[in-house]
């Protein structure tokens, strides 16, 4: 049966129906310390976190230049906390920088700490900071992640003041389908701070510390869900407002008045947008939407990504030209270049000397003269040419007639993406739908975005399933009957067996594997990508993305796939 996969640190209890309860303890982003009277001061970390009867663990005793794995040289500690310590460093094999977390072998969170990285490390997801080693070696544990010099915290942005609607919807927009993404894959945060989001100079959000900060710090929580979501409506109700949505200050933020309770953030700030003010109270209110708002409170990230995808798209603003300035003209177009400017006021002007005539002098004559012997050479030379072919073809055709433009090479168009009007999950009428409402993922030009089965363990390699014996897939829908020459596809995972299927001119809704006759490649199993050039065109109105097999997942006895983006090409 499939199952759903859970972190190794206790954090993936999918629920959320139940209010927000999680337990922190002394906070650090990765990337800058935090002093532990901000960390207690933030409502979200609010709580104990059970460590107090721990004996107190001295951070590894480390110095700049010291070398883990003969390879990661240290630079700089950022953070000493809680019996670990953080690190920029140098990985030398690959000369780049890259952060490095360290706590001893024996330290109580060191396990939890190890299977939380090598967790996140299967993710792969470019949305957030990517684990690139987690090892125990010489009574020391360390977890090595990526380094991005050229991003800015979200911590430094907010300190630059509230966000325009355009950013801050973009911030609540990529965060919660990422934290979405990792919740589908049992993994969640916990620790979701303004320190944790980092800005790409493209403007692209990333996460760090997914899983790896609660470990370190021992954060659990009973709906993992919730937490992650509602630190998602603080961060975005921060940058709406420029104040942190509880009492006490963090993070560099004001809190709200105490004794006002959560207000909303257009009634905080003057020109809010109204619908992402509506929205981050929605992600903060976790026991019911208010009277003032019937909206029901969103409890997950997915619910948070849907209800964002529900709002009008928010443009951005429109660039700012500077004025051009007046023409001015030059003193050579005044007629007053190379002489003393006239201070007198009653002077007369001074008569602007008259250039001579172009090519009048000795040397422009014969410049003249020249170019117009290499005119009549070179149409000579072109007249003789074009006579020349004329009589060759005269002879070698036997003065019989063709046809203009006959014997050229016919242009042939380069193959454009159909247009997609619709996609749909694949459902044999003995197996029931998997993930039914993100079959439009597969088709909507992101590749972030997927549509991904549950994970399977055990034997159970979908296929040999008796209720999965014809698998599952996408039927993409190109709206009529168009030529189809070429398929793209990108899967979620390498290592599916798959087969693309189309259904005939005349089929109408196909829901059925006997629906579709026509086979466009063989049925066998795929690497990251399925790509195809039909021999002929297939006029066809349906397609069908067909899984029989997944791929392994995490270990050999689980599986998982889907499929990111499909892509049919046509003239």
């Amino acid at each position: 049966m499939a199952e759903r996969s859970t972190a190794a640190v206790d954090v993936a209890d999918n629920s959320g129906d139940d209010p927000l309860s999680a337990q922190a303890g002394k906070a650090t982003s990765d990337g800058a310390a935090e002093t532990e009277d901000t960390a207690k001061k933030s409502a979200p970390d609010a709580g104990s976190d059970g460590q107090g009867t721990e004996p107190t663990i001295a951070t590894p005793e480390l110095h700049s230049g010291h070398k883990l794995a003969r390879r990661y040289r240290l630079e700089e500690c950022v953070t000493r906390l809680d019996g670990f310590s953080s690190w920029r460093a140098v990985d030398e094999k690959l000369r780049r920088a890259v952060g490095v977390h360290l706590l001893p072998a024996d330290h109580p969170r060191a396990r939890s700490v190890l299977a939380a990285a090598r967790s996140s490390a299967l993710l792969g997801d470019p949305r957030f900071v990517q684990v690139l080693d987690a090892v125990e070696e010489n009574d020391l544990v360390y977890v090595v992640h990526e380094w991005i010099p050229d991003a800015t915290e979200l911590t430094a942005l907010l300190a630059m003041g509230p966000m325009e609607p355009h950013d801050a919807y973009q911030l609540v927009d990529q965060l919660s389908q990422a934290m979405a993404a990792a919740h589908r894959e049992g993994l969640a945060h916990l620790k979701l701070t303004p320190g944790a989001v980092l800005r790409s100079s493209t403007g692209q959000y990333r996460i760090r510390g997914l899983a790896v900060n609660a470990a370190l710090r021992g954060i659990t929580a009973e709906r993992p869900q919730r937490t992650d979501t509602e630190a998602i409506g603080a961060l975005l109700y921060a940058a709406l407002t420029q104040r942190w949505p509880y009492e006490s200050d963090a993070y560099g933020l004001s809190g709200l008045p105490k004794g006002v309770g959560l207000v909303a953030p257009d009634q905080v700030r003057a020109g809010v947008h109204r619908g992402l003010s509506e929205l981050a109270m929605r992600a903060l209110i976790n026991d019911g939407a208010t009277a003032s708002r019937q909206e029901p409170p969103c409890t997950t990230p997915d619910e948070l990504a849907k209800a964002v995808a529900a709002m009008p798209r928010i443009r951005p603003p429109e660039p700012s030209f500077t004025a051009t300035p007046d023409y001015q003209q030059t003193t050579y177009q005044q007629g007053s270049y190379g002489r003393p400017a006239n201070h007198g006021g009653s002077a007369a002007p001074q008569p602007v000397p008259v250039p001579p005539a172009p090519l009048e002098s000795r040397t422009g004559r014969v410049l003249k003269w020249g170019v117009a012997a290499l005119l009549i050479a070179a149409l000579g030379l072109g007249s003789w040419q074009i006579a020349d072919k004329l009589i060759d073809k005269d002879k070698g055709s036997g003065n019989t007639q063709t046809n203009p433009g006959e014997g050229d090479d016919d242009k042939v168009k380069a193959p454009q993406p159909l247009e997609i009007k619709d996609a749909s999950e694949f459902v044999p009428s003995t197996s029931g739908g998997i993930q039914e409402a993100d079959a439009p993922n597969a088709v909507d030009g992101r590749p972030d975005t997927a549509w991904i089965t549950p994970r399977y363990d055990g034997a159970a390699n979908f296929g040999n399933l008796d209720y999965r014996r014809q698998g599952s897939g996408i039927i993409v829908d190109l709206g009529k009957v168009q030529e189809v020459v070429g398929i793209e596809v990108v899967m979620y995972r390498s290592g599916q067996k798959v087969e693309v299927l189309a259904a005939g001119e005349d089929a109408s809704d196909p829901t059925s594997l006997g629906d579709f006759s026509e086979r466009l490649t063989a049925l066998e199993k795929a690497g990251k990508d399925v790509k195809a050039t039909l021999d002929k065109p297939t006029s066809t109105r349906y397609v069908l993305v067909r899984i029989t097999e997944l791929a392994p997942d995490s270990s050999p006895s689980s599986f998982r796939g889907g499929i990111s983006e499909i892509k049919l090409l046509g003239h």
